[in-house]
C-alpha cells in the first residue's frame, strides 16, 4: 500500500542527490586552494574540509532531533538551505579577504552533507523489509553522479566568477548555492508525504550521544574503529592533493577531474563492496579496504609531477575507503541490539566525522612543515592498529590445536 508513496519519495530523493551533489563536489574541489588563497598559507589550507567535516558533525544531531519531531521534509530542506547560506557565505569572504568568515561559510556548508546522509536514512522510512537495501542504494548511486559532476564545473566556475567579479576559486561556490537551494526547494515542495512520522510534541528528548558509549565494545568498537581511521586517511590525503597538484602546475581542471574521479572510487562500486561483504565477510572485507587505502598512499604519496599517478591514487584512496567503511557499517549492524543500534549508529557518524575533521587539519600542518610524501606516509600509518586489532580478534576466535 505504501509502494507508490516509496517510489515518489526515492524519485524525489534522488533528484536531490544529483542537485545537492553537484553543490557539494564544485565547492568540494576547489575549498583547500581557496583557504590558501585567503589566508596565504599551506598550513592552513586543510581547514577547508576540517570545518565543512565539523558543520557536518554539528548539524547531525540537530537535523535528526527536527526529523524526529517534524519529519524528514523539513529537516532536509533546513540542510541544504543552510548549506546554501553557508556557500554564500565562502563566496562573500573570498571577496572580501575575510579568513574568519570564509571558515565560517564552510562550517555552515557542512550542513548539506548532513543532508546528504540523512536523505539515505529518509530512502529507507517507508520501504518494506525486503526494499531497504534496494532504496538506499539509489540514493547512494544519485550521490554519485552529482558529486562526480561538481568537481568537473571549475573550470566553468571560474568564468561565472570573471561575469561576477568575484575571485576565480569562488565561481564553483556558486554553483554550489544554485545547487543547495534547489535542493532544499526540491525537497520541501515534492517530498510528499513526508517518509517519516514525526513524534509528538510530548515526546522524550532522544537521548545523549555519550549514552552509546556502554555498547561500544567488541566488534563494534572494531566496527568504529575502522570507519573512522579510514575515514580520517581519505580525508587527510584528499584535503591537501589540490594544493599539492597545484603547486606542481596542474591546472584547475585536471584537479577537478581527479577529485571527481576520487569521489567515483568512493560511491560507484558500493553495491559491489556490500555484496563482498555479506559473501566474504566483513572483517575481511575491512582489511581488504586498508590494504587499498595503504597502496593509495604509497601511490599517491610518490607521483610527484605525475598527474596520472596522483589520480589513480585518489581513486584508490576512494575504493579503500568505500570498502572500509560499508564493511564497518555492516559489521556495527550485526554487533548491536537493535533498541540501541540508531544510537550507536549516530556515535559512530559523529566520530568518524571529527576524525575527518582531524586528519584534514593536520594534513595542512604535515604538507606545511614537511611535505605530501610524509602525509601520505602517515596517513598509511593510521590503518595498522585497525590491521592489527582485526588479526588479533581472528586469532583469539581460531579453534586450538
Amino acid at each position: 500500500m505504501t509502494w507508490p508513496w516509496q517510489r515518489r519519495t526515492l524519485a524525489t530523493l534522488a533528484a536531490v542527490q544529483v542537485v545537492g551533489g553537484i553543490g557539494t563536489g564544485a565547492g568540494l574541489a576547489v575549498g583547500a586552494l581557496l583557504v590558501e588563497e585567503v589566508t596565504g598559507s599551506a598550513a592552513w589550507a586543510g581547514m577547508a574540509v576540517v570545518a565543512m567535516t565539523l558543520g557536518a558533525a554539528a548539524f547531525t544531531v540537530p537535523l535528526s532531533n527536527l526529523a524526529v519531531r517534524r519529519g524528514r521534509r523539513p529537516a532536509l530542506t533546513a540542510g541544504w538551505l543552510i548549506g546554501a547560506v553557508g556557500a554564500v557565505a565562502v563566496v562573500t569572504a573570498a571577496q572580501l579577504d575575510l579568513a574568519a568568515l570564509l571558515l565560517i561559510g564552510f562550517v555552515l556548508f557542512g550542513a548539506s552533507t548532513a543532508a546528504n546522509l540523512q536523505s539515505r536514512f529518509a530512502a529507507a522510512d517507508r520501504a518494506g523489509a525486503d526494499g531497504v537495501g534496494r532504496s538506499i542504494s539509489l540514493v547512494v548511486w544519485a550521490t554519485t553522479i552529482g558529486s562526480v559532476t561538481g568537481p568537473n564545473l571549475t573550470g566553468p566556475g571560474a568564468v561565472v566568477a570573471r561575469w561576477l567579479s568575484v575571485p576565480a576559486l569562488a565561481g564553483p561556490q556558486m554553483f554550489s548555492v544554485v545547487a543547495f537551494t534547489v535542493a532544499g526547494v526540491l525537497t520541501w515542495v515534492l517530498l510528499r508525504p513526508d517518509p517519516l512520522e514525526p513524534r509528538a510534541a510530548s515526546a522524550p528528548t532522544p537521548p545523549r550521544v555519550r549514552t552509546a558509549l556502554p555498547h561500544v565494545r567488541g566488534s563494534t568498537a572494531v566496527a568504529i574503529g575502522a570507519v573512522t581511521s579510514s575515514h580520517a586517511v581519505m580525508v587527510a590525503v584528499m584535503a591537501l592533493t589540490p594544493v599539492h597538484m597545484s603547486g606542481h602546475g596542474s591546472s584547475l581542471t585536471i584537479i577537478g577531474v581527479t577529485i571527481s574521479l576520487h569521489i567515483a572510487g568512493m560511491y560507484a562500486l558500493s553495491p559491489v563492496f556490500g555484496w563482498l561483504t555479506d559473501g566474504w565477510g566483513a572483517e575481511p572485507t575491512i582489511l581488504l579496504g586498508q590494504g587499498v587505502l595503504i597502496l593509495a598512499c604509497a601511490i599517491a604519496g610518490t607521483s610527484g609531477h605525475s598527474e596520472v599517478q596522483i589520480t589513480v591514487g585518489l581513486v584508490l584512496l576512494g575504493v579503500g575507503w568505500s570498502m572500509s567503511v560499508i564493511a564497518g557499517a555492516a559489521l556495527l549492524t550485526r554487533s548491536v541490539a537493535a533498541a540501541e543500534r540508531p544510537l550507536v549508529q549516530g556515535f559512530s557518524d559523529l566520530s568518524m566525522n571529527l576524525a575527518g575533521a582531524g586528519g584534514g587539519l593536520l594534513a595542512g600542518l604535515v604538507v606545511a612543515w614537511w611535505s605530501f610524501g610524509a602525509l601520505t606516509f602517515a596517513a598509511a600509518l593510521l590503518t595498522l592498529p585497525v590491521v592489527a586489532t582485526i588479526l588479533a580478534a581472528g586469532r583469539r576466535r581460531a579453534p586450538s590445536g
